[in-house]
């Protein structure tokens, strides 16, 4: 089938909205009409060139639709389902599922870097081209085909714009609080940076109990919007000492969870120092793989314990439906993550307002 895609050709190069093709469903997979996908900045990543991939490819990895068809096998959805993308799918049986890591599935982590699904093959082209897939998801497209494991079915109540946002953002921030620190009821919470997944991080928080939640940035306008999730305390890392500020505010002692949720090199340091002894930090930003981060070695004495996620403990199948629910029942905010929607052919602007410090998630509507 024929549909249209935005399609990465050249790092640095705006995508072009093309028509590529795909094939029928395979055993194992899920083709999924897609309605909504979110502008995540490991896209941007990609097309800047400092997360390589191989070209040409169809990015996006936080998409929800409908399921189409379904090829031989998959018993987990059926057409008609609502559904979710899971940008980490996992085979169920390698060394590290059965560690009960599936962030770390062996099969996902030899495929993925080749721009490849799961059987470590392509299912689109453009123009005779082989294309390659995103985060096995690729979802700034009309259609994707997915893995079973990444298809995940959720209530159709829940609109697409909002559900596909727990397909990445949500997870990861809230998960983080939830899955990964476990953080307890009256437990204080620092925050470092409020973007998407930050501002997850923050109303995470807010329903565990925490308190004080301490919201750490440099632009106010986030800032007033991370109070509107949860957060007790702010602090403007440009005008104070985030480290001060951090530990005047928790008896001299330090956060008991510290959540980096930047991604930028100096903020891993601060984060570090601001947790106190025998606290958690929690590290979610990323920065390139190749680069040292400075710490000093005193900040990781006294019992500390500094972890890293990428998913915020993802159980997909688990996750995503309370998620869901959470919503429904109007407790878990997602309509204020959304600062703009816009068409498959705005991409490209998309993309340019992502750096604006009032914009926390731009979501494309592929079906108008």
């Amino acid at each position: 089938m024929k549909f249209q895609a935005a399609v990465l050709h050249e790092y640095g190069t705006p995508l072009a909205i093309e028509e590529i093709q795909t094939v029928d469903p395979k055993p194992g997979d899920v083709l999924i009409r897609l309605h909504a996908s979110g502008l995540c900045h490991t896209d941007l990543e990609v097309i800047q060139g400092s997360l390589a991939y191989p070209l040409p490819i169809v990015l996006g990895h936080e998409g929800a639709g409908v399921v189409e068809a379904v090829g031989d096998g998959v018993s987990l959805v059926s057409p008609g389902n609502h559904v979710i993308c899971s940008w980490n799918p996992s085979c169920g049986h390698c060394f590290y599922c059965d560690r009960n890591q599936p962030i770390l599935c062996e099969v996902v982590t030899n495929t993925r870097p080749k721009g490849h699904l799961m059987d470590d093959t392509s299912r689109m082209t453009v123009n005779g081209t082989k294309l390659h897939h995103f985060s096995e998801t690729s979802t700034h497209a009309q259609y994707t085909i997915v893995p079973e494991s990444g298809a995940i079915r959720v209530s159709k109540e829940i609109p697409f714009d909002r559900a596909c946002l727990i397909g990445c953002e949500v997870m990861t921030g809230f998960g983080a609080i939830t899955n990964i620190a476990k953080v307890p009821m009256g437990a204080s919470v620092a925050v470092f940076g409020t973007g998407a997944v930050g501002l997850n991080v923050v109303q995470g928080a807010r329903l565990s109990g925490a308190e004080p939640i301490i919201a750490i940035d440099v632009a106010n306008e986030k800032l007033t919007i991370a109070r509107r999730f949860g957060a007790t305390e702010i602090v403007n890392a440009s005008e104070t000492d985030p480290v001060d500020e951090v530990k005047t505010m928790t008896a001299g002692r330090g956060a008991d969870y510290v959540i980096e949720a930047a991604g930028i090199t100096h903020t891993f340091s601060p984060a570090i120092e601001s947790v106190r002894q025998g606290g958690m930090v929690v590290l979610l930003g990323k920065t390139d793989v190749q680069r040292e981060i400075p710490v000093r070695w005193g900040a990781m004495m006294g019992e500390r314990v500094i972890v890293r996620s990428s998913y915020g403990g993802a159980r997909p199948r688990r996750d995503f439906p309370l998620l869901v629910q959470t919503y429904l029942d109007g407790k878990l905010m997602l309509d204020e993550l959304i600062s703009q929607r816009i068409k498959l052919d705005q991409i490209n602007e998309g993309f340019a307002s992502m750096g604006q410090s009032d914009v926390i998630r731009s979501v494309i509507d592929l079906q108008s």
